[in-house]
């Protein structure tokens, strides 16, 4: 069994990703939002991505909802790697907002 602090080379097929961040600003407000992907998605090229769908954090009155995949698998070293996020939630009243950033990092070097 893998834990999430294990250094492992190569692929672990089961994993996740989490990650914290802010939205940007718009209307002058932020969300936070908090999220756990799918486990990794096989990619053609031998690599892997995340699927992820939510709702940012209740804020000034209103939710926004998103559905994203993460880019391809980054390394990091230490036999652990994450991925890069950037996509827009639902537009709510009358705006949306960009998240981007990178998720904590996940065991298997690719």
């Amino acid at each position: 069994m893998v834990s999430k602090d294990d250094a492992v080379n190569g692929f672990v097929p089961q994993h996740t990703h989490g990650s914290v961040d802010y939205t940007s600003v718009s209307q002058g407000h932020v969300h936070q939002c908090l999220d756990v992907t799918s486990p990794a998605i096989p990619t053609a090229d031998g690599g892997h991505v995340h699927y992820t769908e939510g709702y940012v954090v209740f804020e000034n009155g209103h939710v926004h909802r998103y559905q994203a995949y993460s880019g391809p698998a980054i390394p990091v070293g230490e036999g652990r790697h994450v991925h890069y996020y950037d996509f827009y939630t639902t537009v709510e009243n009358g705006h949306r907002h960009r998240v981007r950033g990178v998720d904590m990092p996940a065991p298997g070097s690719r």
